[in-house]
C-alpha cells in the first residue's frame, strides 16, 4: 500500500493531504518556528545586572532590532488574547467577580508603564538570575499592559451586548455554558476583538520606546529594539536613524498586516451575519494560502477535535452538577446571601487598603502636597475630557465614512496601523522646536502629545461599529427616506453607540497613561514641562521616591476609577440595555 507521511492513504482523509499549497505555507511555518528559536536563544543569553548592552545606530543592525521587538509584541499579543477571553468572561458572567474586576481593569489601564515596569522588573530579574530572560520578560510585560487592556474591554463589552433573540435561540437548543461561550458568545466578539487587537499592537508601538528602556538599581538597560534603537537615536539627535527606525516600522507595519491582521479581519466578517457585500469582500493572499494548504487543515483539524472533547466532557460535568427544583431556589438564595458578605467583605478590604495607603504616603508627604496632587490631576483631567471630545468630533464621521466602503476600509487599515503605531516620542522633537520658535505656551501645546496615540482607539472601533452594521438596516433607512441628522440620531449613532464607548474608554485611560511621557518632553538637553499629575509623576519616578510615586500614581487611579464610574459605566449600561431590548 502506498504511503505518505507515515500513514496509508486509505487511512488519511483526501482534504488533509498534502498539496502544492503546503509547498508555500511550509516554509513560513518552520521560518517562524526558526525565528521563535532563535528569538528564545537571544532572551535566554547570559547577562548580570552592571553589564552593558550598546545598542547601535547602524542602520544594518535595524532589522535584527526589528525582529527582536516583533518577537517581543507577538509573545505581549498571546499573552493579552488568553487574558482577555478568561478576564472578561469572568467579569460579564459574574456579579460578584465583576465588581473586582473592572474596577481593577480601571486602575490597571490607568497606571501607566513606568509604573508596571519600577514594581515588577526586579521579580522578573530575580526569576531568572544571571539570564537576560528576566529583563526581558519584563519588557513583554510592559508592552502587555499596554496591549490586554483595550482588547479586554472590547471582549466585555461584546458579552454583555448579545442580542436578546441570539441567547433565547442558544436556549433552544440546550447549549451548555462552555458551547454557548465559544460558538455564540466569543463569534460575536470577535469583529469588535479583531479590530481592537489591531489597535492594541499599534499601542504596543506607541510605548515601544518606554518597555525596551528598563531601570533596575540605578542602572537603565537598553534591550536590542526598534524602541530602544529610536531612545538612542533622540538622545543623541540623530534624525538621519530616527528616520530609518520609522521606515522599518512601516515595513513591519505592512507585513503584520499582510501576515495576520489583513487575513483576520477577513475571516471575522463572517461572524457579522450580513453577507450582502461578500461579492466585495476580498480575500487576502495569505488567507487563501491557509485555507488551501491542507497543513493548516489539518491543525484546524485537531483543534476542533480538541473543543469537541471538551464540550462533551463540560456537558456531562454540567449535568452532574447542576441543582433540580428545590435545590435550585435553596442555591439561589445562598449564592445571595453570599454575594452580601462577598460585598461587605470587599467594602472593608477597600477601606483597609486606603488606610495602609495613607499611612505609607503621609510618612514622607505633607498634607498640603497631597491636595496640590488631587489639583495637578484635575488638571491632566481636564486635558483628557477637552481632547477625547475633539477627538470624538474629527474622528466619529470619518470613521462611519469610511466603515460603511468596505473597499476604502481595507485600503485604510494599513494606513491607520502605521499612524496608530507611530510613536508620539518622534513628535517631540518637532514640538520643542515650535514650541520655542513661536514661543508658545507649552501648558497648552504639549496637551495635543497626550491623544496623538490614543486617538485611533477612537478610529478603529467606530470603523468596526459601522462595518458590522446589517445591510438590511441600511437598506430600510434608505427607503424610508432617513436623511441627514435624523439619520445619524436614529440609524448610525444608536448602531455604533456600543463600539465608540469601548473605542472613547480606553482612548481616555491610554491619554491618562500617555500625561506620562506627554507633560516632560525631552529634545538633547531642552526639556519642557507642562504641569499636571503626568509631569509629577514622571519627575518623582526619575528620582526614585517612592512615596511620591505611590501617591501620583494613586491620585491618578483615583480620577479615572471616578470618571469611569460616574460616566463611561453609565454609557456602557445604556448601551447593553437597548441592546437587549431590541
Amino acid at each position: 500500500m502506498e504511503q505518505r507521511w507515515g500513514l496509508p492513504l486509505i487511512a488519511w482523509p483526501s482534504r488533509l493531504r498534502p498539496n502544492y499549497w503546503d509547498l508555500v505555507a511550509l516554509p513560513l511555518v518552520f521560518g517562524a518556528l526558526a525565528l521563535l528559536a532563535w528569538g528564545g536563544m537571544a532572551m535566554g543569553a547570559h547577562y548580570h545586572i552592571g553589564d552593558a548592552l550598546a545598542v547601535s545606530l547602524d542602520p544594518w543592525r535595524l532589522p535584527e532590532y526589528a525582529l527582536r521587538t516583533v518577537l517581543r509584541m507577538a509573545a505581549a499579543l498571546v499573552a493579552s488574547l488568553v487574558f482577555s477571553l478568561g478576564y472578561a468572561a469572568l467579569a460579564a458572567k459574574n456579579r460578584s467577580a465583576e465588581k473586582i474586576l473592572i474596577p481593577v481593569l480601571d486602575i490597571l489601564q490607568s497606571v501607566p508603564i513606568l509604573g508596571f515596569l519600577s514594581i515588577t522588573v526586579t521579580g522578573f530579574i530575580a526569576l531568572f538570575p544571571g539570564r537576560l530572560l528576566g529583563v526581558e520578560c519584563a519588557a513583554i510585560f510592559a508592552i502587555f499592559t499596554s496591549q490586554a487592556w483595550n482588547m479586554t474591554f472590547s471582549l466585555y463589552q461584546s458579552l454583555r451586548t448579545v442580542p436578546g433573540e441570539l441567547i433565547e435561540a442558544a436556549r433552544m437548543y440546550h447549549l451548555s455554558a462552555w458551547q454557548r461561550f465559544w460558538r455564540l458568545e466569543v463569534p460575536h466578539g470577535i469583529p469588535a476583538l479583531v479590530w481592537n487587537m489591531m489597535m492594541s499592537v499599534s499601542g504596543g508601538w506607541f510605548f515601544v520606546v518606554a518597555s525596551e528602556a528598563i531601570t533596575v538599581s540605578g542602572q537603565t538597560i537598553l534591550l536590542p529594539g526598534i524602541g530602544s534603537y529610536i531612545a538612542t537615536a533622540i538622545a543623541d539627535r540623530d534624525l538621519a536613524a530616527i528616520g530609518y527606525a520609522v521606515l522599518v516600522m512601516l515595513v513591519v507595519i505592512i507585513l503584520y498586516d499582510q501576515l495576520l491582521f489583513r487575513p483576520l479581519l477577513a475571516w471575522s466578517r463572517k461572524f457579522q451575519g450580513d453577507s450582502a457585500e461578500d461579492e466585495i469582500n476580498i480575500r487576502p493572499w495569505f488567507l487563501i494560502v491557509m485555507q488551501r494548504a491542507q497543513f493548516f487543515d489539518l491543525v484546524q483539524a485537531a483543534v476542533l477535535a480538541l473543543n469537541r472533547a471538551l464540550d462533551r466532557i463540560l456537558t456531562a460535568l454540567g449535568r452532574h452538577w447542576r441543582p433540580e427544583g428545590s435545590a435550585r431556589r435553596a442555591a439561589a438564595t445562598t449564592s445571595h446571601r453570599i454575594e452580601q458578605v462577598f460585598d461587605v467583605a470587599l467594602l472593608l478590604l477597600t477601606l483597609a487598603s486606603i488606610l495602609w495607603i495613607v499611612q505609607f504616603i503621609h510618612q514622607s508627604v505633607s498634607v498640603g502636597e497631597i491636595g496640590w496632587t488631587f489639583v495637578l490631576g484635575a488638571i491632566t483631567a481636564l486635558r483628557v475630557l477637552v481632547l477625547i471630545a475633539l477627538a470624538s468630533l474629527i474622528w466619529v464621521p470619518i470613521g462611519v465614512w469610511i466603515g460603511l466602503r468596505p473597499q476604502i476600509a481595507d485600503r485604510a487599515q494599513p494606513v491607520v496601523q502605521f499612524l496608530a503605531a507611530f510613536p508620539a516620542n518622534l513628535f517631540f522633537p518637532a514640538a520643542v522646536v515650535l514650541i520655542l520658535a513661536f514661543r508658545l505656551n507649552p501648558e497648552i501645546w504639549l496637551s495635543p502629545l497626550m491623544i496623538l496615540g490614543t486617538q485611533w482607539y477612537i478610529l478603529f472601533n467606530v470603523i468596526g461599529g459601522t462595518t458590522s452594521l446589517p445591510a438590511e438596516l441600511r437598506l430600510a433607512a434608505g427607503n424610508l427616506g432617513v436623511r441627514h441628522w435624523l439619520w445619524w440620531r436614529r440609524v448610525m449613532l444608536p448602531a455604533i453607540f456600543p463600539a465608540y464607548v469601548t473605542g472613547a474608554v480606553t482612548a481616555a485611560g491610554g491619554s491618562w497613561n500617555a500625561s506620562i511621557v506627554s507633560e516632560v518632553v525631552q529634545w538633547g538637553d531642552t526639556t519642557l514641562h507642562a504641569t499636571g499629575l503626568g509631569a509629577y509623576i514622571t519627575q518623582y519616578t526619575a528620582e526614585g521616591d517612592a512615596p511620591r510615586i505611590a501617591l501620583g500614581i494613586g491620585v491618578l487611579c483615583l480620577y479615572v476609577l471616578a470618571f469611569n464610574r460616574l460616566l463611561w459605566r453609565r454609557l456602557y449600561n445604556l448601551a447593553a440595555e437597548r441592546l437587549r431590548l431590541d
